[in-house]
C-alpha cells in the first residue's frame, strides 16, 4: 500500500490534504487560526465536504484533535481522498462525507498534544456554565507528574509506581488522563473556557450537521495500545442499543471505556459530547480509532518531558530538539510497516461506516 500520504510536518500534511481535495474536485473551507505555526506558516482547520449538505447520512473523518497525533489522521484523510474507488462509492444521494483536517492545528505544527493554551482539546467539550468538575486524584499526584528537572527524578517516578501498586494501573491512568482543571501548567488540562478549536468545531456542526438524520464519525488518535493496532473505541450514547449498533457496524471487537474493555480510561469533555449536543436530531455512532505506538511508560515519559519544556524557559536547542523528537516518536511511528497497518485498518473502518449509514 502506498504510504506517501504521510508527511513529516504540519505544513507538508496540510499541502497534501489541500492538493488531494483539489484533485478530488472538492472545495476547501479554511478556518484560519489566530497564531502562526512553528515555521511561520498559516495554521487552519480545513474542511471539505463530498456530497450534499442536506444528505440524510453524514460520515465524518477527523484528524489532529491531539495536535501531534495529526500525522496519522492527516495521512488517513489524504489516502481516502486519493482512493477514487472509495470516493466514487461515497457519491450517493443520501450520503455526505465531511473531512475535518487538523482540528488542533497549533499542536500539530508545534509538536504538542495540547493546544496553544496547554489545553487537551479532547477534554474541553464540557458545559462551562456549570461548576468545573474536580479531579482530586490528579491533584494527589500532580507534584510527581510535573518534574522540576529533566529527566524526572527517580523519586517522582517511584512515587507514580507506588500509586499504581496501591490503586492499580487503571486507576493511575484515569487519575492522569481523565482531565483536570486545577493545574493550567499540567498534563491533560481541560481549560476554563471553550478553546478556539472547540468554538470552530461547534460552528461547523451547526451548519453542516443539523440537517442529517444519522452521523457516523471516525476520529483518529494515536498513543494507546499495541503498536500498529487500531482499537475501535465506541463514542456515543452509552445505551445497550447504541453500543449494539456500533458492534453491528464495526464488529464485536468494538470497545468502550465505560465497561473497561478499552485501553482508554473514562474521560471528561470528549468530542462526541459536542456532536450530540449540537446535533441532537441525529442518531450518532462515533468511534475513536486509536492506533498503538509505543508502550504506555514511554508515552508518559514523552508527555512529562514536553510539559517540562513548556514550563521552563532558556532550554538549549539540543535538549529542546531531543524532547520534541521524543514526543513525535511517541505518537507517530515513522516506518512503512506501521503506516501500511494504519491505512489498511482505516480503509476497512471507513468502508464499514459507509455501509452502516446506508443500510439502516
Amino acid at each position: 500500500m502506498d504510504v506517501s500520504s504521510f508527511s513529516q510536518s504540519y505544513t507538508a500534511a496540510r499541502q497534501k490534504f489541500l492538493s488531494a481535495c483539489a484533485e478530488a474536485g472538492l472545495e476547501v473551507e479554511s478556518h484560519p487560526h489566530p497564531l502562526t505555526g512553528s515555521e511561520g506558516e498559516q495554521l487552519a482547520l480545513d474542511v471539505a465536504l463530498l456530497g450534499s449538505p442536506t444528505a440524510a447520512n453524514l460520515l465524518v473523518l477527523s484528524s489532529g484533535v491531539h495536535g501531534v497525533e495529526g500525522f496519522c489522521g492527516s495521512a488517513i484523510q489524504v489516502d481516502h481522498l486519493r482512493n477514487s474507488d472509495w470516493m466514487e462509492r461515497c457519491r450517493h444521494q443520501d450520503l455526505a462525507v465531511l473531512f475535518l483536517h487538523a482540528i488542533n492545528p497549533y499542536g500539530f505544527s508545534w509538536l504538542r498534544r495540547v493546544n496553544e493554551d496547554n489545553v487537551d482539546l479532547n477534554r474541553n467539550f464540557i458545559d462551562f456554565s456549570q461548576p468545573l468538575p474536580d479531579n482530586p486524584d490528579y491533584r494527589s499526584i500532580a507534584s510527581l507528574l510535573l518534574p522540576q528537572q529533566q529527566p524526572p527524578t527517580l523519586l517522582s517516578t517511584l512515587g507514580l509506581l507506588g500509586y499504581a501498586l496501591r490503586h492499580g494501573t487503571k486507576a493511575l491512568q484515569t487519575a492522569i488522563s481523565r482531565g483536570q482543571h486545577s493545574h493550567p501548567d499540567g498534563l491533560f488540562f481541560a481549560g476554563t473556557e471553550p478553546t478556539w478549536s472547540n468554538q470552530q468545531l461547534r460552528q461547523i456542526l451547526r451548519r453542516l450537521g443539523r440537517q442529517c438524520q444519522r452521523i457516523g464519525w471516525i476520529d483518529v488518535h494515536t498513543g494507546l495500545g499495541p503498536c500498529g493496532v487500531g482499537e475501535r473505541i465506541y463514542k456515543g450514547r452509552n445505551t445497550p442499543e447504541d453500543i449494539a449498533r456500533a458492534r453491528r457496524w464495526w464488529g464485536e471487537e468494538v470497545t468502550t471505556n465505560v465497561d473497561g474493555t478499552s485501553s482508554s480510561a473514562v474521560l471528561n469533555g470528549t468530542l462526541d459530547l459536542a456532536v450530540m449536543e449540537e446535533c441532537p436530531q441525529a442518531e450518532y455512532n462515533g468511534m475513536t480509532l486509536e492506533y498503538g505506538t509505543k508502550p504506555s511508560p514511554a508515552v508518559l515519559k514523552a508527555l512529562r518531558a514536553d510539559q517540562w519544556l513548556q514550563n521552563h524557559h532558556g532550554v538549549d536547542d539540543a535538549q529542546r530538539t531531543q524532547i520534541k523528537r521524543q514526543l513525535r516518536d511517541a505518537f507517530y511511528i515513522d516506518t512503512n510497516e506501521w503506516k501500511q497497518q494504519v491505512l489498511e485498518q482505516a480503509r476497512e473502518v471507513s468502508e464499514l461506516t459507509r455501509r452502516g449509514l446506508l443500510t439502516q
